[in-house]
């Protein structure tokens, strides 16, 4: 770098230019979002974040590419809303708010001070007067309102439920918060408990929400297939098997199956702890009783009872075979849950491996009803055979007068016979259960139920909502304080006493219809603005982490449906297309402990010795110069203390670098793994432009004057080295356009560096303009300070944005070529390379190749026996 470099570097203040660009956004309003029908409206939108105090490279990740997608279609004309807020109930305020004596809302509220500075110092594009906060009182009261008007029309119901139980914090889990029978966030053992639950029934959706992944043609397929298995429709038969004696009123075991081929190979019927029959007899059956006992303490999520080591007891009782009136005894087994059909399954050893492996513990009989058409394949009744989960290449055997019949044919002869004798019906059944959305928690929605005196319960009339949850409360890690209170619980309906509800909504329920709020965050006469929300509704971008495949998206297009059947909105689905952006990696370090545990390092406290290649071959402790231990590239994670603040790297290198260097890195989808020396890459090209520019500027700016003057280039004044420069600039801008609209970042970044590196220095002033201008609209979705400094520069204008500048054209005349480089071969081998003009026809092109000195000595007039000829690349002559 010369002294006239350094000198205009040293003017390239990236934390000076950032805050005043920042200021002059906010001061013009710059991504303040109106509705406009005239113009084509765009909603880019990010899952919003927990205000957990302070961002982590993943946030950084997620919003820099939603901002970037923004910024992009804004350019391209269109109208553009990016909102932003916050997802701020749940379980973790209220463990922080204990550890640091304070009220979870104090907690909440310091935090997303904190974190909408530090989103503001990244760049981000947001509409803040669209902010919202889930546990405002004027966001959740229309959640409650809405909650009432489903309990009217049906849709909302209360049972008693058996649930995942934390007992350390105190609430339910769902079952993805379930890990190896632990609470995810406790790490306990976590309990099976009976207790009463408010349910939204999302399986009178569940058709609708399988038959409409059809219209999300821009989702991943790998999210569609989660939800698709989640939802899990399957068709197959509800058998009805009749008890040899009456059971407390019960006359009848029902089981479903999607297998009544099988029905003859069945051998008992099991039934799980909880089921009505299993509580009966553990009255009065000391074993029965122990052993439900025994299982209250395990997670009732299907991956943690398929990991099981299946137990069971008999209850010496049997049923009746529904085909061949055969005694059937009845088991009680772990493996079986009640919130998954009807809490009894028939067992087909033979042919189930969970069923097998119970009959191989317990002796019980094993019988093969399917046979399979491929010779080599033998049933041995001491193996499991995963090949009869097929349903095609096998026929049925050994159940009487069903033999040899395909599963097709097996199914409706045997479900048939089934109808016909009253026994039996087809059933489409689903995977999916109504969804449980209370909680047992303070820092939550209260649910607008009021509870009365007789046991009954109502909704909270419309006039006296919100429910407000009070905000300055102590919390001693024990009880709900609304739980505690009785003075917020007790209340009066009609003139007599009732008591609020004091469970609050699983925090699902806030994230579900957050995007719709946006529209109209400022409506105060109803849950959404009609007009509003149709103008912007659906997402046109949303982008997230794959981990919330199911039951957020699930939900949110669950809650769609139902703001639609209100007459809300008119769209079917609340996002049209979906990203979900890859994980961030970082290397891992750690010390060895005596106890055999490991302890974490931040890699700002380990001193790296790198290889040839970047790869880490050793390290030390900076505090001790001790050697560590490598753990390799992992997610980060508080867990592997491995995170990166953004904050201090934003602070050294300025937010361009970092969200240049996380764009260019890898392509969104895709895992990034975070390098120091990637980042110092990032700021190096950054520093190149702007030393590129202010080297430069006298020039580019005599070039603006005549751009001006002639409102474009005189393709015809251009001479060969300029066309070329011209050509490589729009070819570039060409992929750099599909890779926008691909959403591939990082070759768009690779498109900016190679039109950076073609631009010529000092001379031909019209193209070093046309040149800049487009590298500067083109990086600056994703460097948006340093291009709106360099564009307000370049119009001798601060106060020109280059937001608002139109999209750079391609000019297809510069894609074309002059003159072309033809390669001719004799007999196929390369003889030489000329340059001639485009499009010269063959006869020309054939006289030029033959004058050649190199290709004369192989071929001539007289020995070429056929000529190839591909026009403006290549000929070839074969000889004699």
């Amino acid at each position: 770098m010369n002294s006239t470099q350094e000198k205009i570097i040293s003017q390239y203040n990236p934390k000076k230019i950032e805050t005043e660009v920042q200021d002059y956004w906010e001061k013009n309003s710059t991504f303040l979002a109106t509705e406009d029908p005239k113009k084509e409206k765009f909603y880019c939108l990010a899952m919003f974040p927990y205000p957990s105090g302070k961002l982590h490279m993943g946030h950084v990740r997620n919003y820099t590419i939603t901002d970037v997608i923004a910024r992009y279609q804004r350019m391209k004309g269109k109208n553009v809303l990016h909102p932003m807020g916050w997802d701020a109930f749940g379980l973790p305020a209220e463990n922080a708010a204990i550890q640091n004596n304070t009220a979870p809302a104090n907690w909440t509220y310091q935090n997303i001070d904190y974190m909408r500075k530090q989103l503001k110092s990244l760049g981000f594009g947001f509409d803040w007067s669209r902010e919202l906060s889930t546990c405002q009182p004027s966001y959740y009261k229309w959640e409650q309102w809405f909650f009432t008007r489903l309990y009217k029309k049906g849709l909302v119901y209360k049972k008693m439920s058996t649930v995942n139980w934390d007992p350390v914090d105190c609430t339910v889990l769902a079952n993805e918060q379930v890990i190896d029978g632990r609470g995810w966030r406790s790490g306990v053992l976590i309990e099976r408990k009976e207790i009463p639950q408010w349910f939204i029934k999302i399986t009178s959706y569940a058709e609708e929400l399988l038959k409409d992944l059809n219209e999300l043609k821009e989702w991943p397929e790998q999210v569609k297939t989660m939800q698709k298995n989640w939802i899990g429709k399957s068709k197959g038969a509800e058998i009805k098997f009749n008890l040899n004696s009456k059971i407390d009123g019960h006359e009848n075991i029902q089981i479903f199956t999607t297998r009544p081929d099988t029905l003859l190979g069945v051998s008992y019927l099991c039934l799980a702890p909880d089921h009505p029959i299993s509580l009966k007899l553990s009255k009065s059956n000391k074993k029965i009783k122990d052993f439900i006992s025994k299982f209250r303490n395990t997670s009732v999520a299907e991956a943690d009872i398929t990991t099981l080591e299946k137990e069971g007891v008999n209850t010496d009782l049997f049923a009746i075979h529904p085909i061949n009136g055969e005694e059937i005894p009845i088991w009680i087994a772990n493996y079986v849950l009640m919130n998954y059909g009807s809490g009894a399954v028939m067992a087909v050893p033979a042919h189930d491996e969970r069923d097998f492996y119970f009959a191989k513990k317990y002796n019980l009989p094993i019988k093969q009803v399917i046979k399979s058409l491929n010779e080599d394949e033998k049933f041995d009744p001491n193996i499991w055979h995963e090949w009869y989960a097929r349903k095609n290449d096998i026929v049925s055997i050994n159940s009487e007068k069903f033999d040899n019949l395909s599963f097709e044919s097996a199914f409706k002869e045997i479900t048939t016979s089934l109808i016909n004798s009253g026994n039996g019906k087809i059933k489409t059944q689903y995977r999916l259960r109504d969804w449980g959305v209370s909680r047992q928690r303070y820092w939550g929605t209260p649910i607008p139920i009021l509870n009365l005196p007789d046991g009954q319960e109502i909704p909270v009339p419309e006039d006296r909502l919100p429910v407000i949850l009070p905000e300055d409360v102590d919390m001693d890690g024990v009880r709900s304080p609304i739980k505690s209170d009785l003075k917020w619980c007790e209340t009066e309906y009609q003139g007599k006493s009732a008591q609020h509800e004091t469970d609050t909504f699983d925090t699902f329920m806030e994230s579900s219809w957050y995007y719709a709020r946006f529209t109209c965050p400022d409506y105060l006469d109803g849950i959404l603005d009609k007009n509003r929300a149709n103008y912007w509704l659906p997402v046109d971008q949303y982008v997230g982490g794959i981990e919330h495949a199911i039951l957020h998206l699930l939900y949110a297009r669950f809650f769609h449906k139902l703001l639609r059947d209100e007459g809300y909105i008119s769209s079917n689905e609340p996002f049209k297309k979906l990203l979900c952006q890859g994980m961030v990696l970082a290397e891992s370090f750690y010390k060895k402990n005596n106890d055999g545990s490991k302890t974490w390092l931040n890699p700002s406290e380990v001193n790296i010795n790198k290889d040839d290649n970047g790869k880490v071959i050793s390290a030390t402790e900076k505090e001790t110069g001790a050697d560590i231990e490598i753990g390799g590239m992992t997610k980060m994670s508080k867990s592997k203390n491995n995170g990166v603040d953004p904050q201090i790297t934003v602070d050294k290198y300025g937010a361009d670098t970092v969200r240049v260097f996380t764009m260019f890195t890898a392509p969104p989808e895709q895992t990034l793994e975070w390098n120091d020396d990637g980042v110092a890459g990032s700021q190096k090209f950054l520093r190149k432009l702007w030393i590129y520019f202010h080297e430069n500027e006298e020039f580019i700016k005599e070039g603006k004057l005549l751009f001006d003057k002639n409102h474009s280039i005189n393709y015809d004044n251009l001479n060969t080295e300029q066309k070329k420069i011209r050509r490589l600039i729009h070819i570039n801008l060409k992929q750099a356009n599909n890779d926008y609209e691909r959403s591939q970042f990082n070759t768009v970044v690779a498109a900016c560096m190679k039109i950076l590196n073609e631009l010529p220095s000092r001379k031909y002033p019209e193209v070093m303009y046309e040149g800049i201008t487009i590298l500067i609209k083109l990086l600056s979705p994703i460097a948006p300070h340093i291009c709106q400094k360099l564009w307000g520069n370049l119009c001798d204008n601060p106060n020109s944005n280059v937001l608002s500048e139109n999209w750079p054209i391609i000019d297809e005349n510069a894609l074309s070529l002059d003159e072309v480089e033809i390669i001719i071969q004799v007999n196929g081998k390369l003889r030489a390379k000329i340059i001639l003009q485009t499009n010269s026809n063959q006869e020309f092109v054939e006289e030029n190749a033959l004058s050649n000195q190199n290709v004369a000595k192989f071929a001539n007039k007289d020995n070429i026996q056929k000529v190839i000829f591909v026009p403006n690349k290549l000929i070839n002559f074969v000889t004699k």
